[in-house]
């Protein structure tokens, strides 16, 4: 677990948060610019001492200014990934590596082979820093955090400087290194992209507080959000397993809630597979009545617990498909139409071609002498 609770007055703007988080996993600190991520991340790292505070990782006191215990920024063992990679420029790419490595603390538990391997590292090992892309210096930056041995990694916006293709070279090496190395991860951003990628818990900031947290399928249902991410961004994120492949369809049949089958765009994916799926809430439909001969691949069966005012001067629905919801955005017409209320039996119809899908493994404990505050 990691527990954070930190005051900071810094000329105008006031820091005042306080949240606990399971590890491993993502946890993604988003929100607009200026509402007080990258504090957050570097009084976790101790580069920026609170008024008033206490932070503890796994057990270990890293900060409490009421006991006087403030752990030096290098002893807390926080692997820091910057928005620019801050690499030495003077050194090759496994020169920098090898520094980290001289530097770490503790037992090692990723070792240099691992992370050049993770990151695809090799071909780049004897070329200066200044011969890389920003997308390749960036995965350097992340392997010397790693080779730093760190029991949190911390993550400040490390893809907002990239342009969109170099943006999408890097996300699939952090999807790796959250699935591999179950090292606990803080990740700041903006980009609701990368947090639908690579998150496992979302903490919701606005004007230096926390105004929502949870488990990223709870938080997608989270009203304060949308106004983060705009209407166009509004739906669903349900976890479901891999069923099979239809090889006739071209599809991935998962299973999401407790028997509800959805088809989508996925290859390559074994039987068992974690799944993680969005359901935009402009492309549901909802049916009272059980459809037939449709072209629609999707129908799920649910029950309505929720109809709220849209921003849009649309309804949103909430609706219970059987231990996970979802999201439709209907006009306010077709709501008093269907008589929708809660409690009531509908079919949510959704088009396969809508859907998008990233696989995602379950977060497991990290290694024990990652975990160690004392390795």
């Amino acid at each position: 677990m990691l527990a954070v609770a930190a005051a900071k007055k810094r000329g105008p703007f006031a820091l005042d948060v306080r949240f606990d988080l399971p590890t491993p996993g993502v946890a993604a600190l988003f929100g607009r610019s200026g509402s007080g991520k990258s504090m957050v991340v570097n009084t976790i790292a101790g580069l920026l001492k609170p008024d008033v505070g206490r932070i503890v990782l796994d057990g270990s006191v890293l900060l409490d200014t009421q006991l006087k215990i403030d752990v030096a920024p290098e002893h807390r063992r926080m692997g820091y990934v910057f928005q620019d990679a801050r690499l030495f420029p003077h050194l090759s790419v496994a020169g920098n590596l090898r520094y980290a490595e001289r530097r770490a603390a503790g037992s090692a538990y990723v070792s240099l082979d691992t992370v050049t391997g993770l990151l695809d590292l090799g071909a780049l090992m004897d070329r200066r820093t200044h011969q890389l892309s920003g997308g390749e210096r960036q995965r350097v930056a992340i392997g010397r955090a790693l080779l730093t041995q760190p029991r949190l990694l911390l993550l400040d916006e490390p893809l907002a400087a990239l342009d969109g293709a170099r943006r999408e070279e890097v996300l699939p090496y952090l999807e790796s290194l959250r699935d591999q190395l179950s090292i606990p991860m803080v990740y700041v951003t903006h980009d609701y992209e990368e947090v639908l990628r690579l998150a496992t818990h979302l903490v919701l900031m606005e004007s230096g507080v926390v105004i929502a947290r949870g488990g990223l399928a709870k938080m997608s249902l989270e009203p304060h959000l949308r106004s983060l991410i705009g209407p166009d961004q509004v739906g669903a994120i349900i976890d479901g397993v891999v069923l099979g492949f239809d090889s006739a369809s071209g599809l991935t049949k998962v299973r999401v809630g407790r028997n509800g089958d959805l088809f989508v765009q996925s290859k390559d994916l074994a039987v068992g597979t974690p799944l993680r799926v969005q359901l935009l809430a402009r492309d549901v439909i909802v049916s009272t009545q059980i459809p037939e001969r449709l072209s629609v691949r999707n129908c799920l069966a649910g029950r309505v617990t929720g109809v709220q005012d849209d921003d849009l001067g649309s309804d949103l629905i909430t609706i219970d498909i059987g231990g996970a919801a979802i999201l439709a955005r209907i006009t306010k017409a077709a709501t008093r139409e269907l008589s929708l209320t809660p409690q009531m039996n509908v079919w949510a119809l959704v088009k396969s071609v809508s859907l998008r899908g990233h696989s995602f493994a379950v977060p497991t404990a990290a290694p024990t002498s990652a975990a160690s505050p004392d390795a």
